[in-house]
């Protein structure tokens, strides 16, 4: 999971240059750019992965949709080729180039442009990147950090020519990409509801310092899911409510659902959010109980020896003139004494149920 003070990063590398210069801010995730174009309209599917872009990219004046799936963001030229090829402004192709992006979406002359983050489960953590949607009246363009197969399933859905999508444009294309990227939301909000449950178990059976090193490490997660993740509710509801003419009345009615699937993860997050103070609140509450059971014991501990070390130095005294010391039984007489008085103090505790 990275940190909070992402969005600050590598932003140096751009002092001094003009807007819309195209500099690559953030790390590079994959080796190589991958560009994948599919073609499609309700009696056509084509797709031509791995290829360069002057190789095969489908007409914008065509009858179908074009989608062009760009993986890797390391090499500004191949992404500039794109960008001039759609007409692009320089600042959208900049924005996409930062992977530090707060997610919004911004309309454009010919196109709707919107970036988002992509959380997902990788061996019992959260991996996230940057994710751009670029589209346009017949063309839809989708910019991932990695070279990760995240639209595999919409893919999949494009192949079957009954299926909704094949019928629909480049808007709806685009809502089933931001669609995709919600659904492992949900699979993230359920896998941080597993490790709230496991970080609780492991405070109430040994609070230690793990424990707390848990408990910190879910929070810093927890806040930057939400950081991320609540501003994807305005994009939806900007996209819905807004008037640009790209976006079909029919497809509104998705991104409504769409923006109800966020409420539902924001409001898990909140939740998520509080459970996380309260497991802070459990840490220090057991801590501190555990604290009260030792001191309890010592103090027990110290009660019983007042009246005995009393004894001891009684007898201990250098007097010359101590009629006990000459009586024959005096030794053991004296450890009867202590253990009359021990066993009458711990009986006493028990009858107050003080351990």
């Amino acid at each position: 999971m990275e940190d909070m003070p992402e969005l600050f990063r590598g932003q140096s590398a751009k002092t001094g240059l003009s807007p819309g210069a195209l500099i690559h801010v953030g790390e590079r995730v994959t080796d190589r750019v991958t560009i994948t174009v599919i073609d499609y309209n309700e009696s056509k599917f084509e797709m031509h992965a791995d290829v360069a872009f002057d190789e095969t990219v489908g007409s914008r004046d065509g009858d179908g949709v074009t989608w062009i799936q760009v993986r890797g963001l390391h090499q500004p030229e191949i992404l500039g080729a794109v960008g001039t090829h759609f007409g692009l402004h320089p600042l959208v192709m900049e924005d996409i180039l930062n992977t530090g992006q707060r997610p919004k979406t911004e309309a454009w002359e010919n196109c709707l442009f919107t970036v988002m983050k992509s959380f997902r489960n990788n061996e019992q953590a959260v991996w996230g990147e940057q994710i751009s949607i670029v589209f346009g009246r017949n063309f839809v363009i989708s910019f991932q950090e990695s070279g990760e197969e995240l639209f595999t399933p919409v893919v999949r859905r494009l192949k079957n020519r009954l299926g909704r999508i094949r019928q629909m444009g480049s808007d709806y294309l685009a809502y089933a990409l931001m669609d995709t990227i919600v659904d492992h939301y949900f699979e993230v909000t359920d896998l941080m509801a597993d490790n709230i449950e496991q970080v609780e178990a492991d405070l109430l059976e040994s609070p230690d310092t793990a424990a707390l090193s848990a408990v910190y490490q879910l929070k810093r997660e927890i806040l930057y899911l939400r950081k991320n993740i609540l501003p994807a509710r305005e994009i939806a509801l900007r996209l819905e409510k807004g008037d640009s003419p790209i976006l079909r009345e029919g497809t509104r009615f998705y991104l409504r659902d769409l923006y109800d699937h966020l409420i539902q993860i924001i409001e898990a997050l909140e939740s998520f959010r509080e459970a996380a103070t309260s497991l802070l609140e459990l840490y220090h509450t057991s801590v501190s109980n555990r604290m009260n059971e030792v001191m309890k014991v010592l103090t027990i501990i110290s009660t019983l020896f007042i009246p005995l070390s009393f004894l001891a130095g009684v007898y201990g005294m250098n007097f010359k003139y101590m009629p006990e010391l000459e009586f024959k039984w005096s030794y053991g007489i004296f450890w009867g004494i202590i253990a009359v008085v021990a066993g009458g103090m711990v009986l006493f505790f028990r009858r107050k149920r003080w351990f």
